[in-house]
């Protein structure tokens, strides 16, 4: 694109960085002429989308299957809470071209899979990782390999986040340089929903990410591989790890790298041992009836003054703090389990609950395996303080 296509109102908005060495109007061109994928529009995609708008990047793709919530909002600043319900694609797209109207982009409602990935990421000069999942990082580092591509990743999680830049020139690694295997099964690798995230934290990320991008575009990067570790509550917050150059082994970028067509043959969700668990799913299980109890059968027993009764609260003492029933007793899962006699009560009928009834069958399982002669009555409470929202008290906060 030659500098007399910039309209001269452009001179005006993109000024301020214009003027910056090492991108000037040749630096801006790059980036009008640049196309630039993020992979989510979430917590991490939301920043990162709306400063590579504002920047002037030209044509901007994103990818994203899911459809806003409310309990986005706290983090993903793209979305409103007019668009709820709506693709975070189109949800983030919207708000992209109220940024920047001359912006192209393309909206892909759409999960990223082995079929479709090679595809969908061809026609962008970088790629972002803006996901929360380890099948799909290793999915979009094998097409960065394949692609020839960098891939901007970005992870956040409670009041930490690290930023990592893979494949980058000829010797950079790719993520299964560090990570060749899963570091974590699905069920130990806890979402945010699980574990909770602080907004800023994502915003602190993702923008990081639209930066490694841009200074890739315009030719300010050094190409040195690097992991940058972020804590919010940590002095100084930032540290940065030197990465090693890619290992000759590496099955996704070493000499016997990836092969064409190894994508769409590789069972990325097998690899990574299955999907995520379903954990409402779960806690909805009924059991066998003999270990587990629903929300209106626990009110009625709590309302009945016939019988002396305990209600343990197993989840973390800020959890108990937000909302919990007004005649529980705080007891943190990790006491139960690590003393679980302490808490077996032939006298009083016990009922365990936790936020989504998981918990709580751990607990009810150590305290009966600590007294398996003692007939007592101990259950605990099927889809947690979730389900007594739904079943019996609206008012109840769920969280």
């Amino acid at each position: 694109m030659a500098a007399d296509t910039f309209r001269l109102d452009d001179y005006k908005r993109y000024g301020r960085q214009m003027i910056l060495d090492g991108i000037g109007l040749p630096g801006q061109l790059k980036l009008q002429q640049a196309a630039v994928v993020v992979v989510g529009a979430g917590g991490l995609g939301c920043p990162a989308l709306q400063y590579l708008a504002a920047a002037g990047v030209g044509r901007i793709g994103i990818i994203d299957h899911d459809v806003v919530e409310l309990s986005n909002l706290q983090r993903q600043t793209l979305h409103t809470e007019s668009r709820l319900g709506q693709p975070k694609a189109e949800s983030a797209a919207c708000a992209l071209t109220q940024i920047n109207s001359r912006v192209r982009v393309d909206a892909l409602a759409n999960a990223l899979t082995p079929a479709n990935a090679r595809a969908l990421l061809e026609p962008y000069d970088v790629i972002l990782d803006c996901t929360d999942n380890a099948a799909t990082r290793y999915l979009l580092s094998d097409a960065a390999v394949l692609l020839g591509k960098p891939l901007v990743s970005g992870a956040a999680q409670r009041f930490d986040g690290q930023l990592c830049t893979y494949n980058l020139g000829p010797e950079g690694p790719c993520y299964r340089c560090l990570f060749p295997r899963p570091a974590a099964s699905p069920a130990a690798a806890a979402s945010c929903e699980e574990t909770g995230i602080l907004g800023v934290v994502t915003g602190v990320i993702g923008s990081l990410q639209a930066l490694e991008a841009i200074k890739l575009v315009v030719g300010l990067h050094d190409e040195q591989p690097s992991l940058l570790v972020y804590g919010a509550l940590s002095a100084p917050p930032f540290r940065s790890v030197k990465l090693r150059k890619r290992r000759v082994s590496c099955p996704g970028c070493g000499t016997e790298g990836q092969k064409a067509g190894e994508i769409e043959e590789t069972d990325y969700v097998r690899f990574c041992g299955g999907a995520r668990p379903d954990w409402e799913a779960l806690g909805l299980n009924p059991g066998d009836g003999e270990s587990r109890i629903t929300a209106r059968e626990l009110r009625a027993i709590i309302h009945s003054n016939s019988k002396q009764v305990r209600i343990l609260d197993v989840r973390p003492k800020t959890e108990f703090g937000i909302c919990h029933l007004p005649s529980s007793i705080h007891v943190p899962l990790h006491n139960i389990v690590a003393n679980p006699r302490d808490y077996v009560s032939p006298e009083l009928e016990t009922y365990v609950v936790c936020r989504l009834g998981n918990d709580s069958q751990i607990a009810v399982d150590a305290i009966r395996s600590a007294s398996p002669d003692t007939t007592f009555i101990i259950k605990d409470l099927v889809g947690g303080l979730r389900a007594w929202s739904r079943e019996v008290d609206p008012g109840f906060p769920v969280y």
